[in-house]
């Protein structure tokens, strides 16, 4: 099961001090729960992203990619149903006056024996009564009724107060596949089944429970929409959950750190639902989704915009609305999971421990480490450096022994440092060092290309 080395304190400080993540607006002592990615940060979870764009869209025989606006028409969230259903339960503690969601209190009092998702709001109140659930901040128990509040990010539009009109952040980026259903299908002269997929910024105003960049009020997701024809929908549903999970086991993750966990209580336009759940340091938690939206979504969307978002066969001639299956991971949640699941810690011969994160070669921020053995043969490793750079991400170091420098390359997670010594210059070879085995092997200059190439690639 998951390392006992892995807490959230040991990834935050780590992530802090290697320039992988920092606190938000940090020198002006934050803001709640908003995160920056350093340098290292935003590589890593740029290359997560090429690799699922990779995965599901350059790879996929007939997927198409999408970045829709963030900012829509706001009758996009009424036909979607998010401006009536779009809410969490809330309950304010009277004492502390600290504002918490309900289904949270139930999962951390019950550590995952109770489900809340599958609860009425007046079953969470009974249940939070009945076991005596106390306000985690204060220890007081005397709280208001749930209340429901809507999730969306509410902001305006228009150069004077008689001209605003209400419009809202996007709290998903799933409708900008829908509503342009229909124009990505004449442009591509797609035929059904065919997929639709995006990368983008999603914002939710909601408590967020602190699990460092678990659940945050801004949030970038990696959704893709299958569109198929009813009766093939349930086939392309369970292909979607087996081609989720091998992804994730692609990236590295031990599928004993994986489940499956069908949802009890359906959404309003679910027909069936799945998340895949990982083992963070906090528990199991939810990593991704896979649902079967049926016709809901562009059937809403046709009645609410008036215009026909029918789909019709080119060798049949049949006209009608696809049934949409959904797969939806969160950039940020996945980059805590690669994050957790990379962490380790070494004790070596003597006593000293190594901290390491072994991620996948391909979502690395740098392929390499150029390091010179001594200071006078920098010249000729940054020449060596600048040739690796114009295909890989590599970085360059110089700075203290070379096992300090190995160090800090093992705990951002680059795989192989290679060490440019006196004997490069005699027979233009060059010392790899692995991360994981710390085993070295000489390569000529000439070969080391291809040898990244090779064990990079995802």
């Amino acid at each position: 099961m998951a390392k006992q080395t892995v807490t959230m304190e040991k990834l935050v400080a780590l992530c802090k001090a290697r320039g992988i993540i920092f606190p938000g607006s940090e020198i002006y002592g934050g803001m709640g729960n908003t995160w920056d990615y350093g340098p290292v940060g935003v590589e890593i979870k740029n290359n997560i992203k090429r690799a699922w764009w990779k995965r599901f869209v350059t790879e996929s025989d007939n997927s198409y990619g999408l970045d829709a606006a963030i900012l829509m028409n706001s009758k996009v969230w009424e036909a979607s149903g998010h401006t009536t259903s779009f809410s969490d339960p809330k309950m304010d503690c009277k004492k502390c006056k600290t504002r918490h969601r309900a289904d949270n209190l139930i999962e951390a009092h019950s550590k995952g024996t109770a489900d809340p998702d599958t609860m009425s709001n007046e079953e969470m109140e009974n249940y939070i009564q009945t076991h005596h659930v106390c306000c985690p901040v204060c220890g007081g128990f005397d709280w208001t009724p749930i209340r429901t509040f809507n999730l969306m990010f509410e902001t305006s539009r228009g150069v004077t107060d008689e001209s605003q009109n209400k419009i809202y952040l996007r709290p998903e980026t799933a409708q900008g596949e829908f509503v342009n259903f229909l124009n990505v299908q004449r442009t591509t002269r797609a035929k059904v089944p065919f997929g639709i997929a995006q990368i983008g910024k999603a914002f939710r105003n909601e408590i967020t429970p602190g699990n460092f960049i678990f659940r945050t009020i801004e949030f970038e997701q990696m959704e893709h929409q299958w569109f198929c024809k009813a009766g093939t929908d349930e086939e392309f549903y369970a292909e979607y959950k087996k081609k989720a999970f091998d992804f994730l086991c692609d990236l590295g993750f031990s599928p004993e750190h994986l489940r499956f966990h069908d949802h009890e209580k359906l959404a309003h336009y679910a027909k069936e639902a799945c998340d895949i759940q990982y083992l963070y340091p906090m528990g199991w938690q939810e990593l991704n989704g896979v649902h079967n939206r049926t016709d809901f979504d562009l059937t809403r969307h046709q009645e609410y915009s008036g215009k026909t978002l029918t789909y019709v066969d080119p060798v049949s001639g049949e006209r009608y609305i696809p049934y949409v299956i959904e797969y939806s991971i969160g950039a940020d949640r996945l980059m805590l999971a690669v994050l957790s699941e990379a962490y380790d810690e070494e004790t070596l011969e003597g006593g000293d421990v190594r901290t390491v994160l072994r991620l996948h070669p391909a979502v690395a921020a740098y392929k390499a480490a150029v390091l010179p053995l001594q200071k006078n043969l920098a010249p000729h490793a940054k020449e060596l450096c600048a040739k690796l750079k114009k295909l890989y991400s590599v970085t360059y170091d110089d700075a203290g022994s070379i096992g300090k420098r190995y160090r800090r390359q093992d705990e951002i997670g680059t795989p192989y440092c290679v060490t440019i010594d006196f004997d490069t210059l005699e027979d233009g070879t060059v010392t790899v060092r692995d991360r994981d085995t710390m085993s070295q092997i000489r390569l000529s200059e000439s070969d080391l290309i291809a040898f990244l190439a090779e064990k990079c690639a995802f």
